[in-house]
């Protein structure tokens, strides 16, 4: 690992406890209470370094107040399970019967609960389960750096100590999808299914334009995780929050907490050219690793949605760049030996989680029909 790799890990790691704060606005108070003991202007830097300490203090206790009512207003709605450590988050819900359990994993790195509204309605037909990454929704945030490897692990390890029971009919989308398939093929003998829903497509951060987006996500979530920290949560969750109510507006509140977006800027770091590359052998499912593993790839027909990406390319560059996304996307298709395709319905784009809700639970529920119960594939 290298240097400045395990100096932004170290920062993480301090940033994601909640009251770091405090300890941080300790070192201007110092420094301030140093220079006034100097003459001259070196009193007056000294004043203001004191002061911005005790705004900084006054911040961190108003943020340490906030996650205490968050905590007593939204306790966690399943088990809390020790995963070597920490713990992680899981809700189960509805009957299993005869089918596999079915595990839902969203987008980014946010928390499961983001998958509320497909698991409301999967629950009443299978087994569901929600699951919060580390870091993310209710779970703690866990050892830095975070990797999908890593997390893919955490994840089998949580259900096994939750209780659940394989095999199961794993569900990702985007970011989360990668999470999946690197799960199926850890413990394929857990496996019964593999449902990705428009998955992050490696080849696309290795060998694909800028994405300015990606690029910018890991140092903004950084700067969010600072802002938090200090009590400047409207101002860090301008972007994101959510005033609907309901599930989304839950995840909002719960995921104010430093460890979500610390998290996210760990693990957001495999997605650039440098992340992938190092992180690529642990991280890439390749050509044939799934074996016979029953595989689905949902996701839309054309490329809806991108338009920071294609509208500032030429014709000719912009055709190149529309049939490099469509076919790397393709890819996980030749993972397994059986592996199809389902187009989501007209007019969706990489969101068509959100917008088609019950589109995917009824996919995801005719799969698991043809998933065997008992019959686990292996490679």
């Amino acid at each position: 690992m290298r240097p400045d790799t395990r100096a932004i890990d170290a920062a993480l790691r301090l940033l994601s406890r909640d009251w770091a704060g405090l300890p941080i606005a300790l070192l201007p108070a110092a420094v301030g209470a140093w220079c006034i003991t100097l003459d001259g202007g070196w009193r007056v830097l000294g004043g203001v370094l004191c002061a911005a300490a005790l705004a900084l203090a006054l911040g961190s206790l108003r943020h340490l107040v906030h996650v205490a009512r968050v905590r007593v207003r939204h306790p966690p709605p399943g088990r809390m399970v020790d995963v070597g450590g920490h713990r992680m988050h899981i809700l189960a819900e509805g009957d299993r019967g005869n089918r596999p359990t079915v595990v839902w994993m969203p987008g980014g790195h946010v928390g499961g609960y983001a998958m509320y509204p497909l698991h409301a309605l999967a629950r009443e037909r299978m087994r569901s389960v929600l699951a919060d990454r580390p870091g993310s929704g209710w779970s703690d945030p866990g050892p830095f750096p975070r990797t999908t490897a890593t997390e893919a692990v955490e994840l089998l390890t949580a259900l096994e100590r939750g209780g659940e029971k394989g095999p199961y009919v794993l569900v990702g989308h985007s970011f989360g999808g990668l999470l999946m398939a690197n799960a199926a093929r850890l413990r394929p003998d857990l496996v019964a299914g593999l449902v990705l829903l428009d998955p992050t497509p490696p080849d696309a951060i290795a060998f694909g334009p800028p994405i300015p987006a990606l690029r910018r996500a890991s140092g903004q979530q950084i700067a969010v995780a600072a802002r938090r920290l200090f009590g400047l949560h409207a101002l860090a969750d301008r972007n994101g929050a959510h005033s609907s109510g309901g599930p989304a507006e839950v995840l909002s509140a719960v995921e104010t907490r430093t460890r979500a977006a610390c998290a996210a800027a760990s693990i957001l770091r495999e997605l650039s050219p440098d992340g992938i590359t190092r992180d690529g052998w642990h991280t890439v499912v390749h050509d044939g690793e799934l074996g016979s593993l029953p595989l689905l790839l949902v996701a839309p027909r054309d490329l809806t949605g991108g338009d920071e990406i294609f509208d500032k390319a030429d014709a000719e560059e912009n055709a190149r760049l529309r049939h490099f996304f469509l076919t790397v996307r393709e890819r996980f298709l030749t993972a397994s030996s059986n592996a199809r395709r389902v187009y989501t319905p007209a007019g969706t784009g990489h969101d068509f989680p959100n917008q088609v809700p019950e589109f995917v639970v009824r996919v995801v529920s005719s799969f698991l029909e043809e998933c065997a119960p008992d019959a686990p594939h292996s490679p």
